[in-house]
């Protein structure tokens, strides 16, 4: 068996060669994301995701969230069409469903206080035509107790390292390496900090970011920003690999005027100026 490739880094220069789809000439045209999660311990976490799937091009954006933190959602992402969690065992209404399956992307568990919530996310969404989706904090967890072939082909895990290790079952001993049977058995694209691992066994590495990221709601805005490059239509592992790497960079950004103590907020806030870095 022929030894495992070095990871390729995500440059500047890789990322030009790889490009973006066209913006043309209308929100519609620059893709739509879908966030679900909130709740009321974590109502801004629906928010930073929303707000950074916008700042990286996504067209349109909605939230699903609780009832009780809509409104809240409603003032604080004024650009967000809203909608209301249906209650765990009530039928999800028509437009939900339609909302969902015409988003571009789906992005499940940025707030979610609950991880039965979670798995009732997924497995609400089970079985439905959705593009893409992409999973977070507690979803992440609940990945496996959906069955793979009823969740969207294209599947991607945003991670922490605790997350990471709950996938793996074990404490993670090499990022790089350890994640490549993981994302092969789930065939889903996994960013974890600085890696970024595709089912084919392809992954890339990430030498931007610093300690700054590791600071509340930052790995929201990961999410968001991951997803929205999905929904602008780029491929789950360039969708990761762009988003990761504008995350990071806008952290790089922020400590470079600022220091450590930047906001998750900031970051969705620096992320075009990230993006013209490329272009």
């Amino acid at each position: 068996m022929s030894a495992p490739s070095e990871p390729t880094t995500a440059t500047l220069q890789l990322l030009q060669q790889w490009g973006l789809p066209e913006p043309g000439d209308s929100k519609k045209s620059r893709g739509t994301a879908m966030i679900i999660g909130g709740s009321p311990l974590s109502a801004g976490a629906v928010v930073l995701a929303g707000e950074a799937a916008l700042r990286v091009g996504a067209g349109k954006v909605a939230v699903t969230t609780d009832a009780p933190i809509a409104d809240v959602v409603r003032i604080t992402l004024p650009e967000a069409g809203v909608y209301e969690s249906p209650g765990a065992d009530a039928q999800t209404p028509d437009a939900l469903r339609t909302a969902y399956e015409g988003a571009d992307a789906v992005l499940v568990g940025p707030g979610l206080d609950d991880p039965e919530d979670a798995v009732g996310w997924l497995r609400r969404l089970a079985g439905h035509d959705i593009a893409c989706l992409v999973v977070d904090a507690f979803a992440v967890g609940a990945v496996r107790e959906v069955s793979r072939s009823d969740l969207p082909r294209s599947l991607i895990i945003n991670a922490n390292l605790d997350e990471a290790e709950l996938l793996l079952g074990r404490p993670v001993d090499d990022l790089f390496n350890d994640l490549r049977p993981v994302a092969r058995e789930l065939d889903a694209v996994i960013h974890c900090y600085s890696a970024v691992v595709a089912p084919s066994g392809a992954v890339w590495r990430l030498d931007v970011g610093g300690p700054g990221l590791g600071t509340a709601g930052s790995g929201d805005v990961a999410a968001g920003t991951i997803t929205g490059f999905a929904a602008r239509g780029l491929e789950p592992e360039r969708a990761a690999v762009w988003g990761a790497w504008a995350h990071a960079r806008a952290g790089d950004r922020l400590a470079e005027r600022m220091g450590l103590g930047y906001l998750a907020r900031e970051l969705a806030t620096e992320l075009p100026a990230a993006l013209r870095e490329v272009h």
